[in-house]
């Protein structure tokens, strides 16, 4: 070998194996980027759970989850914007679950959606009250959730109950009025625990069998499932 392929083998051009290995090196800091961003995700979770936007400040914030202010600023940019990705990430959790167990009966599926749904309402409860009154005066992010959750748990029904999810406006309708008056009774529940998370589901559960059959009555086509039905 002479020297200049010596120097060749030691000093390799830069668009050769050498450089094959920056992009592990880049993923491995995107991994652990997006890793201590749901750290602190995990963090204000469990921060906010049953503590309201503004009573907690980024200093208290700071503190509590033993990190430095700044980065949380630096993945999140303001207090605003963090708060918001907790909230998504709590929703996303509520929905993905909801949007499990196709495998399940319908009724066990509802019954299974609708204790989650209360359960996430009983220990995310600040959380949940942002998400049902809409955040702070009018905030349209936070609306965008709160009408998400609403779509999704609409959609989870109308599969269950009719085997699709492409339903007429009457039966939407019926169905996204059950779901926005479950919002304002778990929402008086919260506050007010007297019933059981188990009692309150059956509840619900009842009164979903109700729209389900006066969405049958003024629709026909879309005919209530079995245990819906009266004589079911």
């Amino acid at each position: 070998m002479n020297v200049g392929q010596q120097r060749a083998a030691a000093h390799p051009p830069a668009h050769g194996p050498g450089r094959a290995g920056g992009a592990p090196a880049r993923a491995r800091g995107t991994d652990r980027s997006a890793a201590r961003r749901a750290e602190l995700i995990a963090i204000g979770r469990a921060l906010f759970a049953d503590t309201s936007y503004d009573a907690l400040s980024m200093d208290d914030i700071a503190r509590q989850a033993h990190v430095a202010k700044g980065l949380i600023y630096y993945y999140f940019r303001s207090k605003r914007g963090y708060y918001l990705a907790i909230v998504q990430d709590s929703v996303a959790e509520l929905v993905a679950f909801a949007a499990s167990g196709a495998e399940l009966p319908a009724v066990d599926r509802l019954q299974r959606t609708i204790d989650g749904y209360l359960r996430f309402a009983e220990h995310h409860q600040a959380a949940y009250r942002t998400i049902v009154s809409g955040g702070v005066g009018f905030d349209a992010e936070v609306h965008a959730i709160r009408d998400g959750v609403r779509e999704a748990i609409v959609a989870t029904i109308a599969d269950g109950a009719y085997g699709r999810t492409d339903i007429g406006p009457l039966a939407r309708t019926g169905l996204f009025s059950w779901v926005c008056s479950v919002e304002g009774t778990t929402l008086d529940w919260v506050g007010r625990p007297e019933l059981t998370r188990a009692a309150l589901g059956e509840l619900l559960v009842k009164t979903l069998g109700g729209t389900l059959r006066a969405i049958e009555e003024l629709d026909p086509s879309c005919p209530a499932p079995p245990p819906a039905r009266r004589d079911g």
